[in-house]
């Protein structure tokens, strides 16, 4: 799962940066507030890429996704852009999980990286 959600979140990072991008051209901003916000998300996305296995991570992640989306209300493209990110968040969580508990069930059956030992027969 720390894979999947992992690559969500850094997507995350630059689909942030381009948003502060497009916020600047706003004149009622400022570059200071535009860039204060945008970086301490990126670092927020950045640092739940170490955090999304320890406990209240994902929980952590899904107030992110819902705060990519609040910010259409400053660039209205954002909207469409968190809602799918969000659905990538929820994809990669869902679907992380399901291998998780494959590879264990893999482990479990005594199957590893070259496959069952020769001496256990």
């Amino acid at each position: 799962m720390r894979t999947l959600t992992s690559s969500t979140l850094i997507g995350e990072i630059f689909i942030i940066g381009f948003a502060g991008l497009v916020a600047m051209k706003d004149p009622d901003l400022s570059t200071q507030t535009v860039w204060t916000v945008c970086g301490i998300a990126m670092f927020a996305s950045l640092v739940l890429c170490g955090l999304v296995t320890r406990p209240g991570g994902i929980a952590l992640g899904w107030a992110l996704q819902g705060a990519l989306i609040l910010a259409g209300f400053v660039v209205p493209l954002m909207f469409f852009l968190g809602a799918m990110f969000a659905g990538l968040w929820w994809a990669s969580v869902h679907y992380g999980r399901k291998i998780d508990e494959a590879k264990a069930r893999f482990a479990a059956q005594g199957g590893g990286p070259a496959g069952p030992s020769p001496d256990a027969a």
